[in-house]
This record gives C-alpha cells, structure tokens and sequence, in this order.
C-alpha cells in the first residue's frame, strides 16, 4: 500500500506508485478510490500552487470552524521541508509537530487533516508547491502560529536568521495563543 504511517495520527505519507522508462515517468497523484480504500474520505473543492525561492518559509497557517481544511500537499520541482503541527486540543499529540522532506524527486504527498496548522520552507533553489484542499479559503476563518515559537522548537533544517517570511506571518501569535 502506498500509505505510510506518521507518529501523529490522522497524518497520512503517501507514496504514489512510479511507473518510470525511457520517455520519463508516470504515476497517479490522486485516486480517490485508492484514497477511499486506505480509509479516507474526502472531497477536495480547491487547488493551489506556489512558487518559492530557497528560504522562503511559508506557515504555519489553517483555518477554523466549518471553515477549517484537510490538505494534500506536494511538490512539482525542487524540495522543501514540510511541517505539520497538532492543534487538535483533544488529541493526545496535541502540540507536537511531523516534519518530512517533500520534492519533486520523491513524489511524496502529506495529508494533513483539519486541525493542525502547516507550513514549510524551501531547502532548493526554488520550488513549486502543490495542494489540494477539501473545503474552500476563508480570510475570516484564517489562524497561525508564529513558525519560531520555542514552545513547539522546529527544527526546519535551515538557518532561520536567512528566511523570507510574509510580514503577516510575522505577527502570528505563539502557541497557545492561537486562535481556536
């Protein structure tokens, strides 16, 4: 099966199956039946792509209410570093964080179920970034938790006194003062 297990549950690696030859390479970056059989349902209503430069760290952003979002993300050229935390108050994990290395020469795909907060950060030169989403953007739902915050300690494997953060990201509250 090309699901691999996270030590938070809910967070799901996928590893699509790659069907390489002399042309170049083939593969299913979504089936919902394949989805459905692993047990997860969902119906994904919007899609989105950015393009980053190296040190470029997005996050850690989600949504609240019947507003918040499951994401399936990817990357279609270059690599980043992919981090999900739990902000699911209930969960035993509650707090902690899953990073993995996304990229194009991998191909791998992280589900990150509503209730936690993402994020990432390019590691290549430059990077296109990849997600589907199963419920719609909402400014007035939007929350965040500052990326450096010492209680949750990522490490984002890149030298956070070089990163290029939106200015709104800037302002993002700590953990535990985020909105919920």
């Amino acid at each position: 099966m090309p699901f691999l297990t996270t030590p938070i549950p809910g967070l799901i690696l996928f590893e699509p199956r790659v069907f390489p030859d002399e042309r170049g390479y083939f593969f299913e970056s979504y089936n919902q039946r394949t989805w459905e059989e692993a047990g997860v349902t969902m119906n994904f209503v919007q899609d989105n792509q950015a393009r980053s430069t190296q040190g470029v760290l997005r996050g850690l952003h989600y949504q609240v209410g019947d507003m918040a979002q499951a994401k399936l993300v990817r990357v279609l050229e270059g690599e980043v570093l992919d981090i999900a935390v739990d902000i699911r108050e209930d969960s035993p994990t509650y707090g902690k964080w899953y990073g993995v290395r996304l990229s194009a020469e991998n191909k791998r795909q992280l589900l990150v179920p509503r209730g936690f907060a993402h994020g990432y950060i390019v590691l290549s030169e430059t990077a296109e970034f990849f997600y589907k989403c199963d419920n719609f953007y909402s400014k007035a739902h939007e929350g965040g938790i500052c990326y450096d915050d010492p209680a949750l300690a990522i490490d984002w494997e890149f030298d956070l006194a070089q990163v290029l953060v939106a200015e709104k990201d800037l302002a993002l509250p700590r953990f535990g003062e985020h909105r919920k």
